[in-house]
């Protein structure tokens, strides 16, 4: 189901986002759709209520509880993830075979913008030592912050470098 709400490529990713979702016998409904294409045209995360807002451009009646259940059903099906540190929403369309991958997020302090690594040395080495102190993990997310290349390599006129005295 194709619609002009979204950009081709956000489109694409929807039905690749159905098709997983059929493949595991879930359903795709078409307020799931509108959410998840909402958080996947958007550049940094979105929390609930902003997507709640612009939710409400399309159904007029939608409350917390609408964007939260859509919410919580794109989290279990692996095609969101939370940044907890932002209480703000990503998009995450992988292939079925990667349901519940552990995640780590880079987040830039500067402009918002949060990137997912899927580094399996990371997420390897954080089972390791848990299993070293007889922990058993049931998932993990790591959220690491500091600032994004073009934020680097923007010039600053009011913030002191590191090097420069105050």
């Amino acid at each position: 189901m194709s619609t002009a709400l979204f950009s081709p490529s956000t489109d694409r990713k929807l039905q690749a986002a159905e098709s997983i979702c059929a493949a595991r016998g879930t359903r795709m409904t078409n307020l799931r759709r509108q959410v998840l294409g909402l958080v996947l045209e958007t550049a940094t995360p979105s929390s609930a209520y902003d997507l709640l807002d612009r939710l409400r451009v399309s159904h007029k009646g939608a409350a917390p509880p609408t964007i939260y259940r859509a919410l919580d059903f794109l989290l279990e099906q692996g095609l969101v993830h939370k940044v907890e540190r932002l209480s703000a929403y990503i998009g995450c369309v992988h292939s079925q075979d990667a349901e519940h991958h552990a995640a780590q997020f880079l987040i830039c302090r500067q402009c918002g913008r949060v990137v997912e690594l899927e580094d399996s040395a990371i997420a390897a080495a954080c089972a390791a030592a848990a299993r070293r102190l007889g922990f058993r993990t049931q998932g993990s997310t790591i959220e690491i912050e500091g600032l994004c290349a073009a934020c680097q390599a923007a010039p600053t006129l009011d913030a002191p470098t590191l090097d420069a005295p105050v």
